[in-house]
């Protein structure tokens, strides 16, 4: 067989099988190129579970006209240029994959337009085919549509799940995101009906204090909202602050742990073990706690470049931060294990501090 270079397309086209598994990886990769943007507000519109249609619009700084092939192309990005930058990477995305892998597999438009731009532009990309860049009118920001997922490529296709079920995991992504940005304003429609808003509460990324009783309770449920307690304690250049449940509110499975490793939705097996750990001799064996943690520290002490995803991350000081995990939580459940009464444990509410 004589070897050859692959073609563009086919080269998209196998990257996607990494960074496009189904509608909900298109909705985190575009939205999160949104906040890169500096969006506060995106709205997120859907059709059959977002297999027939996503379309993403922000308000963000939007991109140059002339800029536009470019951004669809491979390995393309503004967010870094050297090496130092990849080690110290603070934005959402990085690799330059995401929107030709995405174009690659649908009918792909984006339009667009910068604050001082006469005008908006436009560029359509049908299966990796990319057209020219034409004018259109646009408000500041992009909007990026993609319809019809996987339609030239029928074996992906095949292996998606319903409707209700790819619209699931849209919605638990969406969830996350609610939690680590409550400074955004996010719109989520499905089949022409909104179908829920949450409203920004102003400040920045990261900041603990924008997260509110408010938005914790329409994300995760008056129930863990009441049962919670609020830990923010740091040392060693690491901060952890957050909320975890009390004992008494346990689960069945693993569905409401999340965490964040300097804003970003991550897991990590190592932290998910010091959390288990914490909990070891307040919980019954096979149930599991809940918990929304937010762990901050240098980007240069966490290497997010792990997998294309970018749903796990690597630690240059494991052991340390497992145990600084574990310290921190075993300390804020002292009450509980000490067998302090239930009456007094449900005293603490998701305002109260342990640290």
């Amino acid at each position: 067989m004589t070897i050859r270079p692959l073609p563009d397309t086919l080269i998209n086209q196998i990257a996607a099988g990494e960074v496009v598994e189904r509608p909900a990886s298109v909705v985190k990769e575009l939205v999160e190129n949104a906040l890169d943007a500096g969006a506060s507000r995106v709205d997120i519109d859907l059709e059959e579970g977002g297999v027939r249609l996503i379309r993403i619009r922000d308000n963000g700084s939007g991109i140059p006209a002339e800029e536009l092939p470019l951004a669809v192309s491979r390995h393309a990005t503004s967010k870094i240029a050297s090496l130092d930058d990849l080690e110290g990477v603070a934005t959402l995305g990085f690799r330059g994959e995401a929107l030709p892998s995405i174009a690659s597999v649908s009918r792909f438009s984006m339009s667009t337009r910068r604050r001082d731009a006469e005008h908006g532009s436009v560029l359509e990309i049908d299966g990796g085919r990319v057209g020219e860049v034409l004018p259109r009118p646009h408000p500041q920001g992009t909007t990026v549509e993609v319809r019809d997922l996987f339609f030239n490529v029928p074996a992906r296709r095949k292996f998606l799940r319903a409707e209700r079920t790819e619209l699931g995991h849209i919605e638990e992504w969406l969830r996350q995101l609610a939690l680590a940005r409550p400074d955004v304003e996010l719109r989520v429609s499905h089949n022409g009906k909104p179908s829920r808003r949450w409203k920004g509460e102003g400040g920045g990324a990261g900041a603990p204090s924008l997260l509110s009783d408010t938005r914790l309770h329409e994300t995760l449920g008056q129930e863990f909202t009441r049962n919670v307690l609020r830990v923010d304690h740091a040392a060693a250049g690491l901060r952890l602050h957050g909320w975890i449940a009390q004992p008494a509110y346990n689960r069945a499975s693993t569905d409401q742990q999340y965490l964040f490793v300097n804003g970003r939705s991550v897991r990590d097996r190592s932290i998910a073990h010091a959390v288990k750990q914490a909990y070891s001799d307040v919980l019954f064996h096979g149930r599991h706690p809940a918990y929304v943690l937010f762990l901050e520290l240098d980007p240069r002490r966490v290497d997010v470049n792990v997998h294309p995803a970018k749903h796990e991350v690597r630690f240059r000081d494991s052991r340390l931060i497992h145990d600084f995990v574990y310290r921190t939580l075993h300390e804020a459940l002292a009450g509980t294990r000490a067998g302090v009464e239930a009456g007094a444990g449900a005293t603490h509410g998701p305002g109260d501090v342990l640290a």
